[in-house]
């Protein structure tokens, strides 16, 4: 991968202060607008017209400040000696974040940090402001950035709410490991339709012990060999596994609940079975269909709510992907740490549960559930399974067990469930935090 000093723009170019213009507006959507990364992009009128080296450097600035503008600000307010709410305009705080951004954790070389900073405030209409960061900045450059060791900054820069839930869930060891790996970079991950070896050297990636290939060097997506032959698609490795737990299902209905984007919804095709894939927004379900032509994969979609939607006769397997906080994908959407809050756990559950409720009537005696969610958090997993034996559904707790899936011996509960977190494969570049659960229906 390229170093982030080689992923900068040239700073000295127009195209260097537009890349930092783009930045700006995102993080002033994502912070004062409550956009995601993702929405902030798409609404972004000067982001698909950067060229692809600096739309990199765009994504890797942003996700720099959100993962880390918890620490800056503190540096920041005591720098000013005064509350955020006296600046003026309000948005002049996203200014200097990317300032510092690049400054201490893109390790920009100082002058060009400081001039760079004060050049945005100009381009955005915040002259009257340069001195201030003209000073800030050069302060910052004299003074230095407080060093924090990784796992202390990751515990400081993850909300409370959410920090006091992985301590309850882990300890207090495991949520330092969990908080630390998610201020780094996540890698690239791709599933291939067949042979991985021959993908992994025509990707310059490695294959990982469940399957996965791990892309080991930089480049634009579309240019990859294979890419536009549909050979291969995106996924993490850790949201590969659970359409691996059903064994085989040459010829079977796997009903795909919530399947948009689509990446489970390709391993199940690639297996020989017939999807139908449903998901309550036809947007989605749009790219769902476009992502499968590429891979030339022939599916049926439904668009419909998962949790009141029922086919028309019973299914062999159900592929439950819920919605969920998905705080286990912090290193790509980094984000989460500003936008979700406790309400959304409770409303997410909720909804879970009635999905969950839901899938089991789709299928037939003998029929597989397969349950995941991207969440950290056991209320949405462990404790939803607690839920199912509880209420006492027709399901069957099936566990997982070490001879299925290579490499994830360590990743399995007691009862069969499969955690992964982000610490784990520390020595690969890590894995997404992930809850996979195997359910067959009994009646």
């Amino acid at each position: 991968m390229e170093t982030p000093e080689q992923q900068q723009p040239d700073n000295q170019t127009s195209d260097g202060i537009a890349a930092r213009q783009v930045a700006f507006g995102l993080l002033n959507d994502i912070f004062f607008r409550r956009r995601s990364f993702d929405e902030a992009m798409v609404a972004s009128r000067g982001f698909e017209k950067l060229p692809s080296r600096d739309r990199a450097f765009v994504r890797l600035l942003v996700a720099t400040v959100l993962k880390h503008a918890r620490e800056m600000d503190v540096v920041l307010q005591h720098f000013l000696h005064e509350p955020f709410s006296t600046l003026k305009p309000s948005t002049l705080i996203n200014i200097f974040r990317l300032g510092m951004a690049q400054l201490v954790f893109l390790k920009t070389p100082g002058h060009a940090a400081v001039n760079t900073t004060v050049d945005l405030a100009e381009a955005e209409g915040i002259a009257h402001q340069k001195p201030l960061v003209n000073a800030i900045m050069r302060r910052l450059t004299r003074e230095g950035f407080p060093e924090m060791a990784s796992r202390d900054a990751g515990k400081f820069n993850t909300p409370e709410w959410l920090w006091t839930q992985w301590m309850n869930d882990y300890g207090v060891e495991v949520a330092l490991d969990i908080a630390a790996a998610n201020l780094g970079e996540a890698a690239l991950d791709i599933s291939v339709k067949s042979n991985p070896e021959k993908w992994a050297e025509m990707l310059e990636a490695e294959v990982l012990p469940t399957g996965s290939l791990r892309k080991t060097s930089g480049g634009f997506i579309p240019d990859m060999p294979g890419f536009e032959e549909g050979e291969w698609w995106i996924q993490n490795a850790a949201a590969a596994l659970p359409a691996k737990l059903f064994g085989e299902l040459a010829g079977k209905t796997v009903i795909d609940l919530c399947a948009a984007p689509g990446g489970k919804t390709a391993q199940l095709c690639s297996a020989g079975a017939k999807v139908i894939a449903v998901d309550r927004s036809a947007e989605r379900v749009k790219r769902l269909k476009e992502n499968m032509e590429r891979l030339h994969f022939d599916i049926e979609t439904v668009i419909a709510d998962g949790a009141a939607w029922q086919p028309s006769a019973p299914a062999d397997a159900v592929l439950l992907d819920a919605p969920c906080t998905a705080t286990g994908t912090i290193r790509h959407q980094p984000d989460i740490l500003h936008l979700k809050e406790p309400k959304d756990q409770e409303k997410l559950a909720a909804l879970q549960r009635r999905l969950i409720a839901n899938a089991a009537n789709m299928l037939k005696p003998g029929g597989v559930l397969i349950y995941c969610t991207c969440s950290l958090q056991k209320a949405e997993g462990e404790a939803q399974v607690d839920w199912v034996l509880e209420q006492g559904l027709p399901l069957k707790l099936l566990p997982i067990t070490t001879d299925e899936i290579p490499g994830i011996t360590e990743m399995l509960t007691e009862r069969g469930e499969l955690r992964c977190l982000p610490h784990q494969w520390k020595d690969r570049g890590g894995i997404d935090g992930f809850f996979v659960v195997r359910f067959v229906r009994v009646t």
